[in-house]
């Protein structure tokens, strides 16, 4: 169960935090070159950054993360082709974590682990979202990191280690199985079981069980939503990995609070 450690209070603290912010604008940049290239098997590094419509090589005062597309008002300045909105998303949705995070652990091994976890499970989502694959690049990486951080930090121990990447993996398959034999095909890929792999390394067990409940329990809105709106039809396949990010977060900066809320009602 992750704990909460000493929050700012101070004008250091506050000079901390917005440090932090704009470290995760930074990085939220860099995820979207992660986001475009790893699928495509493209290199990370070079070339430099580029309009991905044009291919002119974006100069660094129109790479200014969330001021540049606002400058730009959404368009490459040569060209003038629309940019996604998911270059400032990803920025702006990086930086809010990485501020979570602070003001719930602090600089603490907590904050350094869930924020590795964290700068892992963007790409991870937008990914899945638009390709409906949860790659290896990032998983294996994620879970090398996370067990070395984690038992490094004293974090956790060894078997919740163990038992959070079994248990994790081992339930999402069994869904996966229970899943395929009621509908009739695939509903959870084995980059899913990978997925909760990796993050019950993190988060432990019976944690990693707690998340992925979050996780479903925000699928059941977005899919019921969406069938009321007419938006999602009976059938159709909607990628799981950012729910089980989502629920993940939502654990690691709200889980205790929502436990007590809720086995308060049984006092």
């Amino acid at each position: 169960m992750p704990k909460q450690d000493a929050c700012f209070c101070c004008d250091e603290g506050v000079m901390v935090f917005v440090f932090v912010i704009v470290f995760g604008l930074i990085i939220g940049s860099f995820l979207n070159v992660v986001i475009y290239r790893l699928p495509k098997g493209l290199s990370l590094v070079r070339p430099g950054s580029q309009c991905p419509s044009c291919g002119k090589p974006i100069r660094f005062y129109d790479n200014i993360p969330l001021i540049s597309y606002l400058t730009l008002k959404g368009r490459c300045r040569q060209c003038r082709s629309p940019i996604s909105w998911r270059y400032p998303l990803v920025e702006g949705v990086t930086a809010l974590c990485f501020a979570a995070l602070y003001f719930k652990y602090g600089l603490s091994a907590r904050y350094i682990a869930y924020g590795i976890l964290t700068l892992f499970l963007i790409p991870i989502s937008f990914i899945d979202l638009e390709k409906g694959l949860i790659l290896n690049k990032l998983t294996i990486p994620c879970f090398i990191l996370g067990t070395l951080v984690i038992l490094g930090f004293h974090i956790e121990n060894w078997k919740d280690v163990v038992f959070g990447a079994l248990g994790g993996g081992a339930v999402v398959w069994v869904i996966g199985v229970f899943g395929k034999l009621i509908f009739r095909k695939e509903s959870l890929g084995m980059g899913d079981v990978k997925l909760l792999v990796m993050i019950g390394v993190y988060l432990g067990f019976p944690d990693v069980l707690i998340g992925l409940f979050f996780g479903i329990l925000a699928a059941f809105v977005v899919i019921v939503g969406g069938m009321v709106l007419k938006k999602i039809r009976v059938g159709h396949t909607i990628p799981f990995g950012p729910f089980i990010a989502i629920g993940t977060l939502v654990y690691l900066l709200w889980g205790e609070s929502i436990l007590r809320w809720y086995l308060g009602w049984f006092s």
